[in-house]
């Protein structure tokens, strides 16, 4: 007998936190907004709740001892088929976050940087039900997985037609700070050159983190964020111990039908304040040699991750050099496309790709041992990533950045940017700065 997903459409709603919040007591909501719906990277967004388990690092468990607990747990919901009428990306499996110090576990790293954070290097929860909505046709639709009784989808259907309480307030407490000061930041800029210069590497990539302590309620900081800068691979996850809110424009990897696709962002640029100028600093950015390198740099660094899991000479680069505008920048964007080889899964090309190495520098591992040296505190979520892993194979996993940790009161938000050998240090603490500064000040006092 074929198992099929059992969907239930309901009325067109844009905005999806009406929806987490009429779930948010099951516990454990994840919504991955896809808030630029115009964009057509942002066509789905994806809620669920109440997850049947979660999967995270047990103590001394190795990165893929983890990674096949996850696959385990998925094999035990099992694939599902679609309705014939309707063709979704997701409907039921893994819906969470990887954190940038998940690597820890895949690779030999030194421990240096401050863990003040206590968020779990990975947490996977395993859904049987979402609610997905397609921002293009503007339909949304209930879809439960065969193993959920009718009674709890008639259960969810009450919850997800009733009145939805409102968001608690949210205010900061103070401004956000910086954990460094720009002096610091410029030593540690000046360490990197020495170590381009050296032959250790090519391109670091360099964070700074800011931090302001907070009261109330953080999605409703997510929401005026979310309105503020609406990026395609927007995200939500609550946790009693910890929040996590991501504008990121930034996919790391998706895999459908065994098609891989990575799109790294290298080379940024702050927007315009008149149309003239906006489009001379997107030209500028499309033609700058040193953007263009940084770029290529990390685009055949992730030929070479995505060719450990793809069949051979199936990896292709199709776009390069790409303008994205969002409302703070514009960003250089390129395209890296490959088949899965027929013994590997997307399990297995996470595990031989994250974290991306759009975050980390060329070449990957030794680029993170100098993040870890010269980076004063862990990234935690920041550089990970976000997404869901589907029971059928399927997978769409962000870059975390543009993304803060909600933890004790605190709200965590970092920014950064790759350096290379002819950076301007003053100029890559200003980019470090505009990359996030449209959040720090949505919040701000």
């Amino acid at each position: 007998m074929t198992r099929r997903y059992h969907l239930t459409e309901l009325p067109w709603q844009a905005d999806p936190l009406p929806g987490l919040l009429a779930v948010r007591q099951l516990g454990h909501p994840v919504l991955l907004d896809s808030a630029a719906s115009s964009d057509p990277r942002g066509r789905y967004s994806i809620l669920s709740a109440g997850p049947l388990e979660l999967v995270s690092p047990l103590p001394d468990e190795s990165g893929q001892q983890t990674l096949a607990r996850l696959r385990s747990a998925l094999a035990e919901l099992g694939p599902a088929h679609w309705p014939d009428s309707v063709q979704l990306p997701f409907g039921a499996g893994a819906l969470g976050f990887i954190s940038y110090d998940f690597g820890r576990a895949l690779e030999k790293l030194p421990q240096q940087a401050r863990a003040d954070i206590t968020l779990p290097h990975l947490q996977l929860g395993i859904y049987n039900w979402s609610l997905v909505s397609d921002h293009q046709l503007q339909r949304r639709w209930l879809v439960c997985h065969p193993s959920l009784s009718s009674a709890a989808r008639q259960q969810l259907l009450a919850r997800l037609s009733a009145a939805a309480p409102a968001a608690g307030r949210f205010a900061l407490q103070q401004p956000f700070a910086p954990d460094q000061s720009q002096s610091q930041y410029l030593r540690s800029f000046g360490r990197i050159q020495q170590y381009i210069h050296d032959g250790d590497c090519y391109q670091v990539n360099l964070t700074q983190r800011f931090s302001a302590p907070c009261q109330g309620d953080p999605l409703s900081a997510y929401d005026q964020l979310r309105q503020a800068c609406p990026t395609p691979f927007a995200a939500y996850l609550e946790s009693p111990e910890h929040a996590v809110l991501s504008l990121s424009p930034e996919r790391f990897i998706k895999v459908v039908d065994s098609q891989v696709e990575t799109r790294p962002i290298k080379g940024t640029r702050p927007r315009g304040t008149t149309p003239k100028q906006d489009r001379a600093l997107a030209e500028e950015l499309r033609n700058s040699p040193k953007d263009r390198a940084e770029n290529l740099m990390i685009v055949d660094l992730l030929r070479n991750d995505l060719g450990r899991a793809c069949a051979f000479g199936s990896v292709r680069v199709p776009e390069l050099f790409s303008i994205e505008s969002y409302p703070n920048v514009h960003h250089l964007v390129s395209s890296i496309t490959g088949t899965l080889a027929p013994d590997q899964d997307a399990l297995t090309l996470l595990a031989s790709a994250f974290p991306g190495g759009s975050i980390t520098g060329a070449p990957k591992i030794r680029a993170m041992q100098i993040i870890e040296e010269l980076e004063p505190v862990r990234r935690s979520l920041y550089c990970g990533s976000i997404g869901y892993i589907g029971c059928e194979g399927q997978m769409d996993l962000n870059i975390a950045i543009r993304s803060l940790v909600h933890q004790n009161h605190h709200l965590y938000c970092w920014g950064g940017g790759g350096i290379v050998a002819d950076s301007v240090g003053a100029e890559e603490y200003e980019e470090s700065l505009a990359k996030v500064r449209m959040l720090l000040e949505t919040l701000g006092i």
